[in-house]
């Protein structure tokens, strides 16, 4: 192996490693932001209030879309993913009121 493709391995191996680690932070993240929405979802059932807020989703995806723009990250992206999860939840606090 030359001296540029060994740079090249290591060098895939540590974005590698870094990709992981973010992965690993996605996750737990992830898990911690549905504990809280599992938390509303049962509030909500509890004080009949609708599954979901159209307002409020509307903000937060705006929200993020700014987000996504100071993160250098695409909107359209950020948006879907937001949606993606939205849906989710709203799944999960329709469940909380059978």
């Amino acid at each position: 192996m030359t001296d540029a493709a060994t740079r090249a391995a290591e060098l895939l191996k540590e974005h590698r490693e870094s990709i992981d680690r973010l992965d690993a932070i996605l996750v737990y993240t992830l898990g911690e932001r549905f504990k809280h929405t599992q938390a509303v979802g049962r509030l909500k059932a509890e004080h009949d209030l609708p599954p979901s807020d159209p307002a409020r989703e509307a903000t937060q995806i705006a929200r993020l879309e700014d987000l996504a723009k100071q993160a250098d990250l695409d909107p359209d992206f950020a948006k879907k993913f937001l949606n993606f999860i939205i849906a989710e939840v709203i799944q999960h606090h329709k469940k909380h009121q059978e």
